[in-house]
């Protein structure tokens, strides 16, 4: 496979997936600009390399033109991220875009206007009626999929090659991810560094693991993490269980919990996950105690108490001391660490001691030679707030695409390029 070192882009037209999915606020300043930054390198070398760039991305979830999530609002930062004029194209289907990308000179950058404007980026239909009957629906979705088919062609009409760069969509089989590098033989379609890295990141904590291996699995809800837990089992050696997914395993094993949440159809496979862990000889730790509250505020009243004895109208929203000392005990000693989600309600000023004990265990245990990778949205938003991103490993930028390439899932967005 092609790599982007090995590629020289003189004179050439590289068409740049990128994930510039950023945070807005009402006046349309960017709140966090990460992901546009974590896209310089791959930018900057194809301009270092006296080739030019065509920029596609997606910004927000419209269901078609849409001011507010126009990519016009990110041009002018990213004409100081880059140091280069950007031009745009108002239009990634429109005359104008394929005039300004036919006229492009090597150093020059062109920003396409936001992909998901046309169904044809995911290929799903829209506007269908609600009340829609089955063949409609089939009718429509082969609609998509066909004009799809020339939407793909023209957006890879415009370039020489092709450069993925955004690992966050990597798990949809979108055109301008999975289907454009069809267009492409082998020589001229590669990872950028940052898929190249998140890519190299996933792989070595699947497979090329130094143990202890510990993954600290957060989240409210086990009905979204089974598939994660279930595929972890047979590669970790301890699996700690944090955040809203502790009440439905403490319920499970019949401790009260009072109004914390819980999936109550959840119970019994919340007691097959402990079963099959020590089946595996998997060291499950849970929490044994809870920093409880009277109501989901951060201003609610608190107390500690064991994890299996919360009252009734309490609730909890983070970990305990006791459980702080004993996920730190387990991290400190692991040499391969997975952290996603947080272990409380770390929005709340008063609930983020959990999440930042478990994250300065992780700092510690990453110094002593440990490798650690974070990854999710709210695990990254923990260690960026508590300022401890520098001293993991790896942060992924890529949370429902990390995810699912640790379920054991094929990503469309990675095989594209390795076909």
């Amino acid at each position: 496979m092609m790599t982007i070192d090995q590629f020289n882009f003189a004179g050439k037209k590289a068409f740049v997936r990128v994930d510039f999915n950023v945070p807005l606020d009402e006046n349309f300043n960017i709140t966090d600009d990460t992901r546009m930054r974590a896209a310089l390198p791959t930018l900057k070398k194809i301009l270092a390399d006296n080739g030019s760039v065509i920029i596609g991305s997606h910004l927000g979830r419209p269901k078609g033109p849409a001011d507010k999530f126009s990519l016009k609002h990110i041009l002018k930062h990213l004409e100081e991220l880059l140091g280069v004029e950007v031009q745009f194209a108002n239009d990634c289907m429109g005359e104008e875009a394929a005039v300004k990308a036919a006229a492009l000179q090597p150093g020059e950058v062109l920003l396409l206007e936001n992909l998901r404007f046309y169904a044809e980026e995911e290929g799903k239909p829209r506007g269908l009626a609600e009340d829609a009957t089955d063949e409609e629906k089939k009718a429509a979705k082969a609609a998509v999929k066909e004009s799809q088919k020339e939407f793909t062609k023209k957006l890879a009409s415009y370039a020489d090659c092709y450069v993925n760069d955004a690992f966050g969509t990597a798990h949809r089989a979108h055109a301008s991810t999975a289907l454009i590098a069809k267009y492409f033989d082998k020589d001229n379609k590669m990872f950028g560094y940052l898929m190249e890295k998140e890519v190299k990141a996933v792989d070595k904590v699947l497979n090329d693991i130094q143990r202890p291996f510990t993954a600290i699995m957060g989240g409210s809800k086990v009905s979204s993490k089974i598939e994660i837990i279930e595929n972890l089992l047979n590669k970790v050696d301890n699996l700690i269980i944090a955040g809203g997914m502790t009440y439905t395993f403490t319920k499970a094993m019949g401790g009260k919990i009072g109004i914390s949440i819980c999936e109550d159809d959840k119970l019994d496979l919340a007691l097959d996950l402990m079963k099959k862990a020590k089946e595996k000889g998997v060291n499950l730790v849970l929490a044994v105690d809870a920093k409880i509250a009277d109501s989901f505020s951060n201003d609610a009243n608190t107390k500690f108490c064991p994890v299996n004895e919360i009252p009734d109208g309490w609730e909890g929203l983070d970990i305990g001391s006791e459980t702080e000392k004993i996920f730190a005990d387990v991290i400190k000693n692991s040499k391969t660490i997975l952290w996603n989600g947080p272990t409380g309600v770390f929005e709340f000023e008063n609930f983020t001691h959990g999440s930042r004990a478990v994250g300065e265990a992780i700092v510690e245990a990453t110094k002593n030679g440990a490798f650690s990778l974070v990854g999710g949205g709210d695990s990254v938003a923990c260690v960026n707030k508590f300022g401890l991103a520098g001293g993991v490993s790896y942060v992924s930028t890529g949370g429902g695409a990390l995810l699912e390439a640790i379920e054991g899932k094929v990503l469309p967005g990675i095989a594209a390029i390795n076909e």
